[in-house]
């Protein structure tokens, strides 16, 4: 398993930017029903991974989306994304962290 851990976290960021663009489409195409999914599915990803408030603001983006709420869900996905680059950066230096420790 620990050999694993690194492609775990590589495959979750690789996973997170798709994530990322999924929810900025359905925002610029206004398709609440997408944005709700989007959220949903990187909020469980964030979860299991332990970003409790990535998966914070995920949650809040579904909440809106599935209430038609729509209307703040650019800024939502902003705050999404300057949370993600934290995140990122930790998972990165998690990942280094592992490889040094071969």
């Amino acid at each position: 398993m620990e050999a694993e851990y690194p492609v775990l976290l590589d495959t979750f960021l690789a996973d997170s930017e798709e994530r990322l663009r999924l929810l900025q489409e359905a925002c610029q195409s206004g398709d609440g029903e997408e944005l709700r999914q989007a959220a949903h599915s990187f909020k469980g990803s964030c979860s299991n991974m332990g970003a409790v408030m990535l998966a914070e603001l995920c949650r809040e983006l579904e909440r809106s989306a599935q209430e038609h709420q729509l209307e703040g869900a650019a800024e939502s996905i902003e705050r999404i994304e300057r949370e993600f680059a934290i995140v990122q950066v930790l998972i990165r230096a998690e990942r280094q962290r592992c490889l040094d420790s071969d």
